[in-house]
């Protein structure tokens, strides 16, 4: 009896691009010969959140509630409601006929968020050739409007890219997230499971498998698995992907086995073909692998030794059968032309090697598989997989998600697209080290290279040494350079809080960071602040790095983030807007004049690092 799998990808993450994990466990279990089919629930509920009819509903909504939160958009609702269908349509589309329309004085509503932008940073950004784009940003800022709307006046928990993050994020115990799913539905809620009925309807399945990759997927994961228990008792139901992999990993609480029969750790692969091996009568439950089931009320982890294998140069290219890729939308919500490659066009996704080849970084969930097993391919393979996916899709621009795409491996993949005259638009995320040269750059620049995304971190050579990030900010210095000279966009990492970072290297940070958007190193960056996991070196050995770990205490549900003193160190807390501040300047590419003391609102150290420091690296 052969065990049909539907796999499903719960609200909410990225909406141009369907995330990849259902798709590469498609692309496997169709190898296998096991019926399979693939759904995202996440651009399905979010398409009908953003029609004519449940705009209308929300407002009504609001008005039973007595929530008036962001009047403007309430006093403007009618515009709203009749044009959020055409705004939809033409971030999916971009016709030039929409975005003239869109662009026409007084054709969209002005609300909170159009009225802080000012008519010439548009023109600043877009120029008098930027119509497609110019409209797109437009469009984007009238739907988050509407979004902040529904989110104060409707469902808190509603977000564009994750929804109930906040009882998932270091959720140690399953009781906050116990009594939500015993509430009433919200009214998005209750579009996603009919949006999950017509899926059921559809494709009848005796196994349904949720990838969760982040905190914010978790909730909606939940009451979707709520709702086929209650309804559907034959189907069984499995929990896989990123959020299992690190904050389930230490399970003992039964209580979320009323909602799901079987959670997986690590590459998915072998556990699903297991556990369709097992549905069907084919082996025993006591060949599971890498599962946690439930047994006489406890939660038991069955993992048969040795694994099954499945290498990754051995792996099928993913497929993206089933998703209608035409759904997908673009958002243009900044303008820094680095930053909107998250959100904006069709990206392919896929990764170029498994696990990263360094796998040393202190703060990184290093003794976690998907970091520390490296597995690599051929470069004959991997562009035999660019073409079938580009065959299949339509699309040529790539994103290859890997932890540190390796430049041995890049360099081999941009000879071959040469050779086999494959174009293509692709970027990675990287390592700023030495190996990337002028002559490398100029290379992957050749083979359709647009970004690249890498940790800087803390732009402070002693703390880089602490953390073992192999890089030193000279070398940084360099090594983005020689990308921007090619015109490849580098994005940046940063962190502050690193255990002992003082007030003092923070703000000399910032003051490389500014150097390095100044001489063009960089054009794009984010700030993270520091947070200490249970799965890198700091969270296995917290005194060595000089901090006191206070919790949370475990009580049996997840555990990944740890809260910790670090008395050495600077309140960094504090810094955290001024640091944004800064940042959003620079992305624009203004700001540099400014002393830095001005971005913050109290009293900062002066650097210690001279103006012209990354010219000297440079030179």
């Amino acid at each position: 009896m052969s065990i049909k799998t539907l796999l499903i990808t719960p609200p909410f993450t990225q909406l141009n691009t369907p995330y990849p994990a259902t798709a590469y466990l498609k692309g496997f279990l169709d190898s296998k010969g096991i019926p399979t089919s693939q759904c995202d629930l996440s651009i399905d509920l979010f398409l009908k959140v953003f029609t004519k009819d449940f705009i209308n509903r929300v407002f009504e909504e609001a008005a039973q509630n007595q929530s008036f939160d962001f009047p403007l958009v309430a006093q403007q609702k009618e515009d709203y409601i009749n044009k959020v269908d055409f705004v939809i349509s033409y971030l999916k589309k971009q016709e030039v006929t929409a975005a003239y329309q869109i662009l026409h004085k007084g054709f969209l509503p002005v609300s909170h968020r159009v009225e802080k932008l000012a008519s010439e940073d548009l023109d600043y950004a877009f120029g008098n050739l930027g119509v497609l784009d110019k409209a797109k940003h437009m469009a984007t800022l009238f739907v988050e409007e509407l979004g902040d709307f529904i989110r104060a006046n409707v469902d808190e928990f509603f977000s564009f890219t994750r929804y109930a993050e906040q009882i998932a994020t270091s959720a140690s115990n399953f009781d906050q997230i116990e009594e939500y799913l015993k509430y009433n539905v919200t009214s998005i809620e209750q579009l996603l499971l009919l949006l999950l009925m017509g899926k059921l309807d559809e494709h009848e399945p005796d196994l349904v498998c949720f990838s969760i990759p982040f905190p914010g997927n978790l909730f909606a994961a939940l009451r979707c698995a709520q709702f086929i228990k209650k309804r559907f008792k034959k189907i069984k139901i499995a929990f896989g992907g990123g959020y299992c992999n690190t904050e389930l990993r230490s399970l003992t609480d039964p209580r979320i086995f009323k909602f799901v029969d079987f959670i997986c750790l690590d590459d998915g692969e072998g556990p699903l073909l297991k556990i369709t091996e097992y549905l069907s009568g084919k082996i025993d439950k006591s060949e599971l692998e890498r599962t946690f089931i439930l047994e006489d009320k406890k939660v038991v982890y069955i993992n048969k030794i040795p694994n099954t294998i499945f290498h990754h140069k051995n792996l099928p290219a993913p497929t993206y059968k089933g998703l209608n890729l035409e759904k997908y939308l673009s958002f243009l919500d900044v303008m820094n032309p680095m930053h909107r490659l998250w959100s904006d066009g069709r990206w392919n996704k896929l990764t170029i090697s498994h696990g990263c080849y360094w796998k040393q970084c202190s703060f990184c969930d290093v003794s976690l598989d998907y970091i520390g097993n490296y597995q690599n391919t051929t470069a004959d393979d991997l562009v035999s997989k660019i073409e079938q996916l580009v065959a299949e899709t339509g699309t040529t621009g790539f994103h290859f998600v890997d932890e540190a795409a390796p430049p041995k491996m890049l360099r081999l993949m941009a000879e071959k697209l040469i050779e086999r005259k494959v174009y293509i638009t692709w970027w990675t995320n990287i390592r700023f080290e030495k190996t990337f040269t002028a002559e490398l750059c100029s290379l992957l620049a050749k083979s359709g290279c647009i970004a690249v995304t890498g940790g800087l971190e803390v732009a402070s050579d002693r703390l880089l040494t602490k953390m073992k990030k192999g890089v030193d900010i000279a070398q940084v210095a360099r090594v983005t350079k020689a990308f921007s000279d090619q015109n490849i966009m580098v994005h940046a990492y940063l962190m502050y809080g690193f255990p002992t970072e003082t007030e003092q290297e923070t703000i000399d940070s910032l003051e490389v960071v500014r150097q390095l958007f100044e001489t063009n190193c960089i054009q794009s960056a984010f700030w993270h602040q520091f947070t200490c996991t249970i799965h890198s070196p700091i969270g296995h050995d917290p005194e060595s790095f000089g901090i006191k770990i206070t919790g949370p205490k475990f009580e049996g549900f997840a555990q990944n983030d740890l809260t910790h003193i670090d008395e050495q160190g600077a309140n960094h807390t504090d810094y955290r807007e001024g640091l944004n501040l800064a940042l959003n300047n620079y992305l624009n590419g203004v700001g540099f004049e400014v002393p830095l003391q001005d971005w913050f609102d109290f009293e900062v150290s002066a650097t210690t690092l001279t103006s012209g420091l990354i010219d000297s690296f440079l030179e």
